[in-house]
């Protein structure tokens, strides 16, 4: 990989939907030069997919909490519990294992006809080997480009 191919990645990161035509003339290259060096990134698994980043508004889950969860114990079987669990959890959008002095972040998203309450009470509180939730509410999301 060269530098050329990391600024494609970097415009692809920003914006997947950009031309062939805007990608070569933004590194330099014809659009087909352009376009067989994404393949290439693709087959190289540096590009594993591309995906439709839709609005809270159209997810029907305007709130965003995130759930601090501390687990009973850290014993193996019931981390493995946990996680599992999780994947059959729709509400949860994102899980980070942490250190610290909690075990797992959890980005959770709640449907404008959907109360946090009973999330929590129904869903976060009925995961396998969970001890405690600490949760803190989003005021606001801000678009940052990394």
């Amino acid at each position: 990989m060269d530098r050329i191919d990391r600024k494609i990645l970097d415009l692809l990161a920003r914006d997947s939907r950009i031309t062939g035509e805007r990608l070569g003339s933004l590194v330099g290259l014809s659009p087909s030069a352009a376009h067989r060096r994404v393949r290439t990134l693709e087959q190289a698994g540096f590009i594993a997919g591309y995906r439709a980043i839709l609005s809270p508004e159209a997810r029907g889950r305007p709130s965003t909490v995130f759930v601090s969860v501390t687990l009973v114990d850290q014993r193996q079987a019931t981390m493995m519990a946990f996680e599992a669990a999780l994947a059959d959890t729709p509400e949860v959008r994102e899980a980070h294992l942490m250190s610290g002095e909690s075990d797992y972040l959890l980005k959770v998203a709640v449907r404008a006809d959907d109360s946090y309450e009973r999330v929590h009470r129904e869903i976060l509180s009925a995961l396998p080997g969970v001890h405690r939730l600490v949760t803190q509410f989003t005021i606001r999301t801000l678009a940052v480009d990394s």
